[in-house]
């Protein structure tokens, strides 16, 4: 997933300012004056072309961090388009992993945000793309329009794209910057962010970002149908191996050994499923870990949140989009996503052991792995779930199976009322859209690090567009809008303009996206 950004508060520094502009100021009048909405599209549409090559080039550049792929690569070229988009300070930072950049534009405003990105993308494996994964070749989707295929479309570098190219326009267009920015950006997001802190809890960084209103990341939020949902927050994740290895257990062979031996040698294989087992319920719907923190209910708020974003979207379409013929248990509509929303999982990514080529080749595999994610809500915390699984393992005699965690993070949580989240809601009515309140993403993205303390900052997600696929074969990012309840790149553009004129405070005279 997709699939962040971040702000801080920078003084003034305006020269022979009137009498009335400081008692402006004092009162809390706006800093940023209403643009020339037209001036700054004029500049979207000049720069089209330009921006849409640019997101071509720029997923033609995988970071793939599970494949230890153009990490330094993708730092650079990730620093080299924040520092053309207008960005003062650009700085790769060495977090001990793959190199963050931390940036930050100074507009003299006396409002701050951040912007947390991701520059990573996920692997891929091009015979299951109709379209090379990295020509970013633009094609037709029925329905929708025109649109860019390629890893990393939509999660996330076509809403960052769109998002840079808006700095742009306003530059362009000899605009006021309404408000001062501050960049993260990670090359980690795809393997569970497990260097975060190192980039946005370093003394500096921090203490850019203590000074913003919030930290949100650019994402293409719109339906089909033209619905927008605002999360409040999303789950937690921890991405693990559980690993069976006979030379660790003490019992079952040390290599790979011919299948007829398994009349009188244990199988790791066996085990590592037989240890799976005791994870979850008999349908393999509910977690059953001994000591695993219990979610915290739903609130009457939060149903009736759900209650009005499932009655504006339809369940038919859902289930054909992901190709799923029921939910869990049969459940309704409402009640499925009530579920997706409070529920924790244990997830069986993939299963590897032995021999998986074409034919049998009947051996007794030494060794067999697990690849896990496990989503988390709160009150859980991502140390407090490895904990217990390692202890529940230990418990039912599965001690020996190790427990390779490579990342994850607790879940967040932001404030309906915060001005991040407010600001959206105003530029999305402004739009014509009546936003959805969603009480919790049920994907994850390193939200908490903004959330919690030290910087107890308000975090989302924003931005008209939308694309699709993230993750999987096929992946795009729509660029030229045939569906008038859907906007395409140059929109997708003119929401951030909006956004950024909102925060700052002067987005209530701005009009309606075209």
């Amino acid at each position: 997933m997709a699939a962040s950004v971040f702000g801080r508060r920078a003084q003034l520094g305006a020269i022979g300012l009137t009498a009335f502009a400081l008692t402006a100021m004092a009162s809390g009048m706006a800093f940023a004056q209403a643009p020339d909405r037209a001036a700054i599209q004029a500049q979207v549409t000049k720069r089209h072309d330009t921006a849409v090559k640019a997101l071509q080039d720029w997923i033609a550049l995988p970071s793939i961090a599970a494949e230890d792929r153009n990490a330094k690569q993708g730092a650079e070229y990730m620093a080299k388009l924040a520092r053309e988009a207008g960005f003062q300070k650009v700085e790769i930072v060495d977090t001990g992993g793959k190199p963050g950049v931390f940036a930050t534009l100074d507009a003299g405003a006396p409002t701050s945000v951040g912007v947390y990105y991701m520059y990573d993308v996920k692997q891929f494996d091009p015979a299951e793309w109709s379209s090379p994964p990295l020509e970013a070749r633009i094609v037709d989707k029925p329905g929708l329009g025109k649109a860019i295929v390629g890893r990393g479309a939509a999660n996330q570098k076509g809403p960052e794209m769109a998002f840079l190219t808006a700095l742009h326009a306003i530059r362009d267009a000899n605009q006021k910057m309404p408000v001062n920015l501050v960049l993260v950006a990670e090359g980690e997001e795809e393997i569970g962010s497990p260097n975060i802190g190192k980039l946005v809890l370093r003394p500096d960084v921090q203490a850019a970002l203590k000074k913003s209103i919030g930290v949100f990341m650019p994402m293409g939020l719109q339906d089909p149908d033209g619905a927008v949902t605002v999360n409040l927050g999303a789950k937690g994740v921890v991405e693990l191996e559980l690993v069976a290895d006979g030379n660790a257990w003490g019992r079952g062979p040390s290599k790979d050994v011919h299948s007829s031996l398994k009349a009188m040698v244990d199988s790791p294989a066996w085990r590592l499923v037989k240890a799976l087992d005791t994870l979850v319920s008999e349908d393999g719907n509910t977690i059953t870990v001994d000591g695993f923190p219990k979610p915290t209910p739903l609130t009457a708020t939060e149903r009736a949140q759900i209650a009005k974003s499932v009655a504006a979207r339809d369940e038919a379409t859902a289930r054909k989009s992901l190709g799923v013929p029921h939910w869990i248990d049969d459940l309704s509509w409402e009640k499925a996503n009530e579920r997706l929303v409070s529920q924790p999982t244990i997830n069986i990514e993939g299963l590897v052991g032995g021999y998986t080529g074409p034919g049998g080749k009947t051996i007794l595999p030494y060794r067999a792995v697990a690849k896990i994610d496990m989503r988390l809500v709160p009150p859980m915390t991502r140390d407090g779930a490895v904990e217990a699984l390692k202890a529940h393992l230990k418990k039912r005699g599965y001690g020996d199976i190790a427990v390779n965690v490579s990342g994850g993070y607790d879940p967040t949580t932001t404030d309906a009322d915060s001005k991040l989240i407010q600001a959206q809601i105003n530029v999305l009515r402004r739009n014509n859209i009546e936003p959805l309140l969603w009480p919790r993403l049920a994907g994850s993205y390193p939200g908490f690090v903004f959330t919690q303390p030290p910087l107890s900052l308000p975090s989302g997600h924003f931005g008209l567009g939308h694309g699709g696929g993230a993750h999987a074969p096929d992946e795009f990012y729509l660029i030229q809008s045939t569906n008038p309840k859907v906007q395409g790149f140059d929109g997708a553009v003119m929401s951030y303009v909006d956004y950024l004129y909102e925060l700052g405070g002067a987005g209530g005279s701005s009009a309606a996206a075209k």
